[in-house]
């Protein structure tokens, strides 16, 4: 009964997403743009962008009537030297400073009829417009005449602002925004909610209004990485007696994205990539050692992805990919700054919990806001899906399920489960860890589950971690007999340290270890006697928006778990140039 119910698990999917999609082409109008700010991105987009609408502040001042509260007599001039925040506020002050004087008692934006050039909101987004630059809508004309603006005008700038904020986190690109300017914005959404949903309205109208007349545009965005690597000398941790390979390498990565929009709110994203990344986990033996950025194709161009992904009504999302398909498509792996692949940790086991690999290839996903503090979403992974033989229902594949839980806007905590077949080697363990039958079972099947969570303790400083912990059993083997694998992972990071979009970051964990098996060889069952750990540090150092420097130190004792393998010690320094 389980076999059928898994096998049929993936066809239904398909037709759940199907029949979504075809409703979303029928109600269309009524869809609109997710506009939170709360949700921190790590590594992928949330939602796909919205059409860009220049629709600049004097426009809806015209468009729009005077806010209610607004006195119909003549606006009275407000002298700076009387009002309440003259002297803590002033235009040529610090964001840091500003920030500071709008965390006490602050008169509330609701209470305000028109907005005055010194009301500490204003002098927030003037701070926004001058630390993130590029806020549509802003001229420098629109606050710079010394004159107040009605709610409406002032709401126009704000959305603009919440725009601009998404885009940097869903980037992870150029500098980033703090937890008080997320707090601060949070407040300013919920005072000038009504003002926001008249303008939102308005632009989903003009949107609908260009989308009968909206010509397919393919946008092309790249990334390309220098990466010198050394690894320390000693002997390698398989038991060949072989030494280290330790001379230096010097290799590249090249990654290319073509994003086209059929409707302004869907994506189909082709992704190409040339690299020639040597093995670090074939120089120390252990795959303890490997590299995030990571892979070998002889600099051949190779297509990395095909996906595309669309909303379905105004609190779901719908992926479906052919290659390139990952869990975290619909799962958020809850380490922001080190599960990025720009700025993030220097190995592949410090980005994230190692049972997020436990599927890829071909597959579908969904994603459901099921209320501003839970979030679930669901995914099929197969990575045979185009051979006739297997197709979607018998080949490898990985399922997850995922609930979010965002208690605050410091803080999310996540509960994971996959069910995987054949899918259990993540690449990041000891050889125990990544096949406990010994490579005597083809018919392995095995269930995970994920404790995962992040918090920000300041603006500059998170720590996140995670559990993971796998129970394998081998279907085609006398007795059935079962595994157990379990990993762990500290990680911190400190944003802004030294300059502004830099990450310093740390990862202190246990990749996965074989702790239980019942799987014998010549009688005798084999686990992992010893204990390694997983110590990593980096510091990303951005030249500017678009080049960027990470050195990086990786250290693993007790490679696979045993305490006669020598130390291993990889230094690497990556370059990267996002275009």
């Amino acid at each position: 009964m389980s076999t059928i119910f898994w096998k049929t698990l993936p066809i239904s999917l398909q037709i759940f997403s199907f029949t979504f999609f075809i409703q979303q082409k029928v109600h269309a109008q009524e869809k609109k743009s997710d506009f939170s700010v709360l949700n921190q991105a790590t590594t992928r987009d949330k939602y796909p962008p919205r059409m860009d609408v220049n629709i600049s502040p004097p426009q809806f001042s015209q468009a729009f009537p005077p806010s209610p509260t607004t006195k119909k007599t003549e606006i009275k001039e407000h002298k700076t030297e009387n009002h309440p925040f003259a002297s803590s506020l002033h235009p040529s002050q610090t964001l840091s400073q500003i920030e500071a004087s709008m965390m006490g008692e602050l008169t509330s934006v609701a209470e305000l009829s028109d907005i005055q050039p010194q009301d500490w909101a204003l002098q927030f987004l003037q701070s926004l417009q001058q630390r993130y630059k590029n806020i549509q809508g802003y001229t420098g004309e629109n606050l710079q005449k010394n004159r107040p603006i009605n709610r409406y005008e002032f709401a126009v700038l704000l959305n603009a602002a919440l725009l601009r904020i998404n885009e940097l986190q869903n980037t992870q690109v150029g500098i980033l925004p703090t937890q008080k300017e997320l707090e601060t914005l949070q407040r300013l959404q919920k005072e000038f909610a009504k003002e926001l949903a008249t303008i939102r309205k308005k632009i989903d109208k003009s949107e609908e209004a260009i989308s009968q007349r909206f010509s397919t545009t393919t946008k092309l965005s790249g990334r390309a990485q220098f990466v010198t690597t050394a690894v320390g000398r000693g002997n390698k941790a398989d038991n060949s007696g072989e030494a280290t390979d330790s001379n230096i390498t010097f290799s590249n990565s090249i990654r290319l994205n073509f994003d086209t929009s059929f409707n302004g709110k869907d994506r189909l994203r082709i992704g190409l990539r040339s690299r020639n990344i040597p093995s670090t986990a074939q120089a120390t033996g252990t795959d303890m050692a490997r590299l995030s950025t990571r892979g070998d194709s002889d600099n051949n161009l190779e297509v990395s992805k095909i996906e595309y992904r669309f909303p379905v009504g105004e609190k779901s999302r719908v992926s479906i990919a052919t290659k390139g398909a990952g869990f975290t498509n619909v799962a958020d792996t809850l380490n922001p700054f080190v599960d990025n692949s720009t700025k993030g940790a220097i190995s592949r086991f410090g980005r994230r919990n190692p049972i997020y690999r436990q599927g890829g290839g071909a597959g579908i996903g969904i994603e459901y806001e099921l209320s501003n503090q839970l979030n679930f979403g669901i995914a099929y992974n197969t990575s045979d899906a185009d051979k006739p033989d297997t197709g979607l229902s018998n080949s490898d594949y990985g399922i997850i399920a995922q609930l979010t839980f965002i208690p605050s806007s410091r803080g999310k905590i996540s509960f994971t489960y996959v069910h995987s077949h054949n899918s259990i080697n993540t690449r990041t363990g000891s050889a125990g860890a990544n096949d406990p039958f010994n490579d005597a079972s083809e018919a392995i099947s095995a269930n995970s589950l994920g404790l995962q969570g992040t918090f920000s303790v300041s603006s500059n400083l998170t720590l996140s971690g995670w559990l993971g912990y796998t129970r394998a059993t081998a279907k085609d083997l006398p007795n059935n007999p079962t595994a157990t694998i379990f990993n762990w992972a500290v990680t911190l990071a400190l944003t802004n340290l030294g300059r502004e979009g830099s990450v310093a970051g740390i990862v202190i964990g246990q990749p996965p270890k074989l702790i239980d098996n019942e799987y014998q060889v010549a009688k005798e069952t084999s686990t992992d006697k010893d204990t390694s750990l997983h110590l990593e540090a980096f510091y990303t150092f951005p030249i500017n928006d678009s080049i960027s420097i990470t050195p990086g130190i990786l250290i693993i004792t007790n490679p696979e778990h045993n305490s006669s393998n020598d130390t291993v010690y990889v230094g690497t320094l990556r370059t990267t140039f996002n275009f």
